[in-house]
């Protein structure tokens, strides 16, 4: 089984939720751990399964302008410690230069506050409703990581994404061979 697991990351931590969602695929097959940066629409020829996620900024994925007011917020707070490898215009640029594809399996995921999603808001939503737009197959609901106040995952988060990971990697797979 082929699967990318494509994200956007500010501080680091979205990245952190991707590399679990990466270590559970590679159990199935074969992975292609990216940045937003760096998935062209040639990375997903002959692939399975592409994972796509992002932060929650502004109740909702990253817009250029949402990306600059959080990197200014959290470059104010932490510092160095806000991810500059990441940095990119926001993931909607990766939907519009992906283009259309033809159905193949995909699932969203987000992180973002802790508290009601309807409150924090949730990327992975915008997310999931993009790929369903440009031809993408969604396979699984949308699925939310949680943060703290300081923008690390909250205890027990990473064990929900690899748990995530498995239920759709898992059951896709499975199918694949019987």
């Amino acid at each position: 089984m082929r699967t990318v697991v494509v994200y956007e990351s500010l501080t680091g931590t979205t990245r952190v939720v991707a590399r679990a969602l990466a270590g559970v695929a590679w159990s199935f097959g074969e992975v292609a751990l990216l940045s937003v940066d760096d998935c062209s629409p040639s990375t997903l020829v002959g692939v399975d399964l592409v994972l796509v996620g992002g932060p929650t900024h502004a109740r909702g994925a990253t817009w250029a302008t949402t990306e600059r007011m959080a990197r200014a917020r959290l470059g104010e707070r932490f510092g160095p410690a806000v991810d500059r490898h990441d940095e990119c215009p926001g993931i909607h640029r990766w939907f519009d230069e992906i283009g259309q594809v033809d159905g193949i399996r995909a699932a969203a995921f987000d992180t973002r506050l802790e508290g009601a999603g309807v409150v924090t808001g949730r990327a992975s939503l915008g997310i999931a409703r993009k790929l369903r737009a440009i031809g993408f197959v969604e396979v699984a609901a949308p699925r939310s990581f949680l943060v703290d106040g300081d923008g690390h995952l909250c205890e027990g988060q990473r064990i929900r994404a690899e748990e995530w990971a498995e239920s759709v990697i898992g059951v896709l797979a499975r199918a694949q061979v019987g």
